[in-house]
């Protein structure tokens, strides 16, 4: 799968069903060069001058699914 195509599934928790938004950053190993973790943009980026909350971090173990459209993950609400 292409980044391109991975960018444009939406991420959606598992435990609350609430869609987190779609990847904006991924973090490789570099010595396997495997994917360790995804990264989701924190709520409301466009709105956010002063006080941006950071990225959403989810391991790449808790990635449950990776679907046609979505992105399915299992993390604390």
């Amino acid at each position: 799968m292409l980044y391109s195509e991975l960018k444009n599934k939406d991420v959606i928790n598992a435990k609350n069903c609430k869609k987190l938004g779609r990847v904006c950053d991924l973090e490789f190993d570099q010595c396997s060069g495997c994917i360790c973790k995804i990264m989701v943009p924190g709520s409301n980026r466009l709105l956010c001058f002063l006080n941006c909350e950071p990225n959403i971090v989810i391991p790449y173990k808790n990635i449950c699914q990776i679907g046609p459209d979505i992105i399915l993950v299992d993390i604390p609400c």
